[in-house]
């Protein structure tokens, strides 16, 4: 393995604990917010896809989506699933910051730069929909939360 497929592996790991962390959450989550849900899901496995492929054009191997996932939040109800999502969010984006710091070529710094501004963007909705102010960081993906 190299630094960059290191950083696609890792970028991957992030969005398939999201996707899992989306599939917990909508089952708490209010029939107003199912629709940005399976939305941001759907966008999450695509770029799960496409990091398949660069990792796999890089000479590495995708990792398997594992069985499950720690939820650093505990789900009970709707608001404590979008909170749940936030962190989901704000993982990916930490994991292509560093696929950004890692890449080799410029089909992997478009992911991750593509990767880093979807996540900051359905973060910052979240964080509207709790009220979080601002609803917006300065610098996504370095571990400010």
């Amino acid at each position: 393995m190299s630094t960059a497929t290191d950083g696609l592996g890792a970028a991957i790991d992030s969005e398939n604990a999201a996707v899992f962390v989306y599939g917990v959450a909508v089952a708490y989550a209010s029939t107003t917010r199912r629709s940005d849900i399976d939305d941001f899901t759907a966008e999450h496995r695509s770029r799960r896809d496409e990091l398949e492929g660069l990792i796999v054009a890089a000479g590495g191997t995708a990792p398997a989506s594992a069985p499950g996932y720690v939820i650093p939040v505990a789900v009970t109800d709707p608001i404590t699933a979008i909170r749940a999502v936030l962190v989901a969010e704000e993982d990916c984006a930490r994991a292509h910051r560093s696929l950004l710091e890692r890449a080799d070529s410029d089909p992997q710094r478009r992911a991750g730069l593509g990767g880093l501004t979807d996540s900051a963007r359905r973060a910052a909705a979240w964080r509207l929909v709790l009220r979080v102010s601002p609803s917006t960081v300065a610098l996504p993906g370095t571990g400010n939360r």
